[in-house]
Order: structure tokens, then sequence, then C-alpha cells
């Protein structure tokens, strides 16, 4: 077996299916979950339609790179969207079967193993980004965002020595969990960055079609590179899903697309990788990327959720509004851990803690003392969680 699979850790679902070990929550009380970041609102009518309506792709075997249309899809959803002068949908665009497969699977094919390469990622992160870059043989070097850093690296604070042998910079906006978005400025600073020290920026953006302000989406990676008249979008490239913007995440409908020239060698390794997106799916893709009207909707409820929620626990706990996507990051008063044990105990309600999504650096872990909620269930049930959650806290 491949030895860096023993370096791998528990995916955090399954820590936190330790901590609960023992423990029966108040049978009388229906369980709500907001630890697992599964958009539960339905998936769009006219989208379920398109899908039934093309099951003859079941009968097709699908091509790697896609059908033209959904290509061209993307490409138009991408101009409007961040204000691109242009973008070719046959060389800078490629479907991918969600992000979770696409940044795992890019960085296999980014990864050149000889020396000591290096990934570098935000602190706390999605799991994913570690666990790619231990078994494409790189080191993962994580980068602390904290309360004082406003939940962004502090990418001033990376040596030279670092940059030096780094293939890969991972960087999340709107981020998950904190929610926090990284202005066009540190974007600019980040490519600069890529082009001194020649490495490949990946920027995971599925979050970034929920916000709360209808005139202030937030900026993204290809969108800066055309404000500075990089149309090439040379070492950048993005990573984008239906799954929060649509919540198809049972779909498995997103894409990349960027540096060309990083693209095609991904291309011939997802050949082989055996990703293909299937064709039904790629028709009822082209569907959601084409109308908006469904994510305003979307992110109508979140709003109404985020409202509701702050209202209820604003006076006894801590919750900041995050800059974008569908979590708090929730400082608590005990440990994160022993707090989310608790409130599943006492209440039924799950929460996941901090620190299963951050690493130690320097001896602190920058994930410890919060909680991620995920407001994806209903406004009823994310309500009522708010509830519980005032009532358990103030008990302590």
């Amino acid at each position: 077996m491949n030895p860096e699979l023993s370096r791998l850790q528990a995916y955090p679902f399954e820590k936190l299916a330790r901590l609960f070990k023992g423990s029966t929550p108040p049978a009388g009380l229906r369980p709500i979950a907001l630890s697992i970041g599964e958009p539960k609102h339905p998936a769009p009518e006219f989208i379920q339609g398109c899908l039934k309506e093309n099951m003859a792709g079941l009968s097709i075997y699908p091509t790697t790179k896609g059908i033209p249309e959904l290509r061209q899809a993307i490409g138009a959803w991408l101009q409007k969207r961040f204000a691109l002068q242009s973008i070719d949908a046959e060389t800078q665009i490629l479907p991918v079967n969600g992000t979770r497969e696409a940044l795992f699977s890019f960085t296999q094919a980014v990864v050149d193993r000889s020396g000591k390469p290096l990934v570098v990622m935000p602190d706390p992160f999605y799991q994913i980004y570690e666990g790619a870059a231990l078994l494409a043989g790189a080191e993962p070097w994580f980068l602390p965002c904290t309360a004082g850093n406003g939940f962004v690296p502090d990418y001033d604070a990376v040596p030279d020595a670092v940059w030096e042998r780094t293939q890969l910079l991972f960087m999340c906006s709107p981020g998950n969990p904190t929610g926090a978005v990284t202005n066009a400025d540190t974007l600019k600073k980040i490519i600069a960055l890529a082009d001194r020290f020649d490495f490949v920026i990946a920027s995971d953006e599925c979050y970034s079609e929920i916000y709360f302000n209808e005139s202030a989406p937030p900026v993204g990676l290809l969108q800066v590179c055309a404000d500075i008249g990089r149309h090439d979008y040379r070492r950048c490239v993005v990573f984008h899903s239906l799954s929060k913007r649509s919540n198809l995440p049972g779909m498995r409908s997103g894409f990349v697309a960027g540096d060309a020239e990083v693209l095609a060698p991904y291309l011939l390794y997802r050949t082989y990788h055996g990703s293909a997106m299937p064709l039904q799916h790629q028709r009822a893709s082209i569907a959601a990327w084409n109308d908006e009207a469904h994510v305003v909707e979307n992110r109508r409820q979140y709003r109404a959720k985020f409202a509701a929620v702050k209202e209820i626990l604003g006076d006894v706990l801590p919750l900041a509004m995050p800059d974008a996507g569908f979590y708090f990051w929730a400082a608590t008063p005990i440990p994160d851990d022993e707090f989310a044990r608790r409130l599943h105990a006492e209440t039924h309600v799950t929460v996941l803690p901090g620190r299963f999504l951050g690493r130690d650096v320097d001896g602190s872990n920058p994930g410890e003392g919060f909680v991620r909620m995920a407001l994806v269930a209903s406004l009823d049930e994310c309500t009522e969680a708010a509830h519980r959650i005032r009532s358990f806290v103030s008990s302590l």
C-alpha cells in the first residue's frame, strides 16, 4: 500500500462520531445537524426536469473534456460574473465531478515529486488540501487564519525559503470554515508571488455565490487577473461547483478554469483518472449555469437564516457575520470539542469543533476555541437549533 496513506488523518466527521461515542441525546428532541456543509434547499425543479429529459445519456460514454455546449455555458457565466474580457472554452475550462475530486486530482497532476515540494494552504482548511498534498508526495505548509488577520493568511509572514519550495498554493475564498473573502489587493500580491517563485495558485471558490449584498459579490482570482491584463490567467486556476450555488451536491458538477498551459496536462491526467461527467449531468449543468433566478432565491433564504440565528444567539454567543458562505465561525465559552460534545448530548444539535479542521502551527491550532455551524437546514430547523444552543450556553 502507498505508505503516505498512514499519514492521513481521520476525516472531521469520523472524529465527530468518536467524540459522540457513548452519549445519548434526548430522545424527545429531533436531531438538527449544523455540522456538515451539505445544502438542504430543494434542488431546482427545472434542473430535475432537465435530468429526466436527458436520461438517454446513460447509454453514452461521456468524454473527459465534456461537451462544447457545457464549456461554453460555463465560459459565458464566468465572463458575466467576473467581468472577464475573454475565456477560451476550448482550452481554459474543464468540467469536473465536483470540486472535491478536482482539488485532489489537480494536486496529483501539478506536484513534481522530485526534491522537497511544498503545498501551501490556509489553516483551518478543507481537509482535501492536506490529503491531496500528502498523497502527491508533497509536504503541507499551513498558514494560520486567525481573528487577528481577519481569517485570511498573512502571506507577508511566509519566508522566501518556503515560497522557493512551493509548487502549489491553495486558497479558499470565501473561506471554509470562516467565510472570509480575500480582497483584490491580496490576490494581486499572491499572483506576484507566484510569478516570482514559479508556483501554481489553486483558488477554491465554491462558496462564491453565497453572499449577502446583491450589489457586492466576492471578487475572484480570474477577475483580478483580468483587471491587471493577465488574460492568459498564467499560473492561476479556479474551482467552482453547482453544489452550493444551485443546491445540487448530489449531481457532482463543477469546473476548473484558468491557465491553458496548466489545464492541458491536467486534462491528460484526467483521461487516465477516469472522471468524466455523465452526459445527462452535463445537460442539466448547462441549464443551471444559464439561470441566476434560483441562485438569487438561494441567497435570500440564507440571509433569512443568518438574520434569525444571529438575533437569537447574538447576546449569548459572539457571532460575527461572515463575508460570505453559509457558516457561522463561532467562538465558544468552553473548549470547542467539549462544547460540541455537550451540545449534542444535551440538545441533539450537532456542530463541528474547529480543532477538527485545523492543524498545529508553532504549538497552536487556529481552529481551537471555535465551532462551525452550517446554516444549511430549513429556516425552522435553524431557528429551533439556535434556541436550543441559546439555552445550552445560558446554562454553562
